[in-house]
């Protein structure tokens, strides 16, 4: 069933997201951190464009499991890669460090109009542009959508090729591989683990939200998930049934809008799982408090990345 779901979710958002292809990249810097390197490096997206990523690769011989983290939103466009690599920003969002420091090669991009990627307005790195960061995320959805486009299949078709990075690196293990993210980085797992099945598990925290659900609360959809029609033949739902029988771990709060019914999601896919003998691939843990990370919550999403790759 859930393969001719996924295929119809793929067509529907023109994405070709499950190819391996091997990717070259270019190291820009390295940086020591005692129990692993941490490399800035570049490759091309989808478009053509540059993207600049860390890649932090523990020290030893591999081969290493791996992690594609995508980084959350916040309003702060100015922040990507280096917030998930504990350089800059909230200290709950820093999985780089936590996850290579138990010998996972994480590879943590930035998302197209974050930090590096606001370019076309001459401002790029940690330092804020409200206005212009805002006006490019914008337009970037806008144009898209007049020429019959959307800006989730570009997320989506550079995130492929972050998991194609991974796969064609020799220091990876490639059948290995998987996702994490927070708020919109969860969204974005949500959509790309349920189209790509080279992604062995895969965690969504903050994200879980209905379509249905954010409409009849008037909460705020990310301008990736704008896409016309989707909500009129899928859910976000849908999207937790294509990863059966893959292992993926949704978080969710009890005051937090953006996984408001995360509960529901859960109830109604269960039992898919369960049908073809998975249901322990399903798992959702939902905490006391609002949107934002703590403690709690961060030390269980690496403590079940680092289980799934162990």
């Amino acid at each position: 069933m859930n393969s001719s779901l996924r295929k119809g979710i793929r067509e529907f958002l023109k994405v070709n997201v499950s190819n391996d292809v091997d990717i070259e990249y270019k190291i820009i810097s390295e940086e020591d951190k005692d129990n692993y390197t941490q490399m800035l490096i570049s490759y091309h997206g989808y478009e053509g464009d540059i993207i600049k990523a860390f890649m932090l690769v523990p020290k030893g011989l591999g081969p290493f499991p791996a992690v594609l983290v995508h980084h959350q939103h916040n309003s702060e466009r100015f922040y990507g890669k280096s917030e998930v690599c504990g350089i800059v920003g909230d200290t709950y969002q820093a999985f780089g460090p936590a996850l290579a420091n138990e010998g996972i090669i994480v590879l943590a991009p930035d998302s197209i109009c974050f930090e590096d990627r606001r370019i076309n307005y001459l401002n790029s790195g940690v330092v804020p542009n409200e206005e212009m960061d805002w006006l490019q995320h914008y337009n970037e959805m806008c144009y898209r959508l007049l020429k019959g486009e959307t800006l989730q299949k570009k997320v989506l078709e550079d995130a492929s090729i972050g998991i194609s990075l991974l796969r064609s690196c020799s220091l990876v293990d490639k059948d290995n591989v998987g996702v994490l993210g927070h708020s919109y980085g969860g969204n974005t797992v949500l959509f790309q683990g349920a189209l790509d099945c080279r992604i062995k598990f895969a965690c969504s925290s903050g994200a879980a939200c209905s379509y249905k659900n954010r409409m009849l609360n008037g909460t705020g959809i990310e301008m990736a998930s704008v896409i016309p029609g989707f909500n009129q033949k899928y859910e976000i739902e849908d999207l937790v049934k294509c990863f059966a029988p893959r292992k993926l771990l949704l978080v969710s709060a009890t005051e937090d809008k953006y996984s408001k019914d995360a509960d529901i999601i859960y109830n109604k896919v269960i039992e898919l799982f369960e049908k073809i003998g998975a249901k322990n691939a399903l798992t959702h843990k939902r905490y006391e408090g609002g949107h934002a990370l703590n403690k709690e919550r961060f030390q269980k999403i690496i403590e079940w990345v680092v289980s799934q790759c162990n």
